[in-house]
């Protein structure tokens, strides 16, 4: 006889219109309303898709970690493969471990260190663009950790300058944009249907190949033909120079590239962005990064050390990275039967796991929606389960630039708070977009201000 299997509960089919509205909408929204509603395991049905939605530690545990090899990338991301091809991202099984081994060498914890002064170096040069600002009209604060980000991004993985590619920021959102769109859609809008969404998606990808073969040409011109550099992009040209098919070798360096631009920016932008908003909303906060910024620092610009010195500020990191996680949402797909928690979980099943609900379970965080870098002291004793807080993700495909983009962000907040205060401009909404960047109508205008 067999055994009755446990199916998760959820809201019924006929709620499928008004899921489907919410899913356009809000879904931020609509996770937390599953979770609030049904519990740490919900069953989803919108027409032929049904979603199982867990958002408890153990489940995301089990399904990131301790049976990853079972979970592929899911909806959205699969879909994505329009927008990033088969970049780091978006690659499976074998591609995906060959990928990550040749790339890995770049993300080194010796050569983190070694890059830290370029990192604080940009640092200075965003600070120097701020100043500038003082007392004068709104700067958009989006724009301008953009290019802190991909300042880094060249300098520090690529050992290339992308000032030179102003527009690549918009040809980014274009495809970080076409990739929602796919996500919601299911991918089931023609790309050459002539939406001016997918006209700008399909501009954008043009110009960013034009950006990788250049920057391919002039690292091969500089190096006379012979790549012996341990960066990224010395890395993929060797790596790409293994294909025998010329064309297949030009859309992987395309595919891999852009993914590496993308998810190197982008991620550290979005941070900084909540950051400096929410700093702008807790001036005792913002009083408390720049004591630290002036006791451990000095005058001076930071070295690799001081990140453990900027306790405060890295708790600062933290807590707004468990309020907007730079990703918010972990699709994959069932290869086989499996069980979640007790439920079952059909093979074929697209699963969800949530970092932005799960980083507000009330189980698990006391005043969850309170902004409260107190709560990452490390001197405070925490019975918190490990994956009650994953920003980065979890199990084998945990974001491989973690250390990069904190102390990005640990030295930039701390700089910035040492020389200048930032305040938003009045009337202006932030908002959660899907894919928690930090977006208001043209940017985020805040007015500069000296500190002190």
């Amino acid at each position: 006889m067999t055994a009755t299997r446990r199916v998760p509960p959820g809201p019924p089919r006929r709620a499928a219109p008004v899921l489907l509205r919410r899913l356009v909408g809000d879904r931020l929204e609509m996770m937390r309303a599953a979770a609030s509603e049904y519990g740490d395991a919900v069953r989803i049905s919108m027409g032929p898709k049904t979603l199982y939605f867990f958002n408890h530690p153990d489940h995301a545990k089990h399904v990131l970690a301790d049976n990853a090899a079972n979970y592929h990338k899911g909806i959205g991301l699969a879909q994505a493969r329009r927008a990033l091809g088969n970049g780091l991202l978006t690659s499976e099984g074998e591609l995906w471990r060959k990928q990550r081994r040749q790339i890995q060498p770049a993300f080194q914890h010796k050569r983190i260190v070694q890059q830290a002064s370029a990192v604080a170096e940009e640092a200075a040069k965003l600070v120097g663009r701020l100043r500038a600002h003082e007392g004068g009209r709104p700067v958009d604060l989006v724009k301008e950790v953009t290019a802190l980000t991909l300042g880094v991004l060249g300098r520090t993985l690529l050992d290339v300058d992308l000032s030179a590619f102003e527009a690549v920021g918009h040809d980014f959102e274009a495809v970080q944009d076409q990739a929602m769109f796919d996500m919601v859609t299911m991918g089931m809008v023609p790309g050459w249907v002539p939406l001016s969404k997918q006209l700008r998606f399909r501009q954008a990808r043009q110009d960013l190949q034009r950006v990788v073969d250049r920057l391919v040409a002039e690292r091969v011109s500089r190096d006379g033909g012979r790549i012996e550099g341990e960066d990224a992009l010395s890395r993929l040209i060797v790596a790409t120079r293994q294909e025998a098919d010329r064309k297949v070798a030009r859309q992987r360096m395309r595919d891999e590239l852009v993914t590496l631009l993308l998810a190197g920016h982008e991620t550290t932008a979005s941070t900084l962005g909540w950051t400096f908003y929410l700093a702008d909303r807790h001036p005792e906060v913002m009083d408390r990064l720049h004591a630290e910024a002036v006791e451990v620092l000095g005058d001076r610009l930071p070295e690799f050390d001081d990140i453990h010195r900027l306790r405060y500020t890295s708790m600062v990191v933290e807590e707004v990275m468990r309020l907007y996680p730079p990703v918010w949402i972990l699709p994959r797909q069932a290869q086989a039967d499996d069980e979640v928690g007790g439920y079952h979980v059909p093979a074929g099943s697209d699963v969800l796991i949530c970092p932005y609900t799960l980083h507000r379970h009330p189980r698990f965080w006391d005043a969850p929606e309170q902004f409260d870098p107190e709560r990452f002291d490390r001197d405070r004793a925490s019975d918190r389960p490990r994956y009650a807080y994953i920003p980065f993700g979890a199990g084998p495909r945990f974001c491989i630039g973690n250390h990069l983009g904190l102390l990005e962000a640990t030295f930039t907040i701390a700089m910035v708070a040492r020389e200048l205060r930032l305040r938003k401009v009045p009337g202006y909404r932030v908002v959660a977009e899907p894919m928690l960047s930090l977006r208001v109508r043209g940017g985020l205008p805040m007015t500069v201000h000296p500190a002190g």
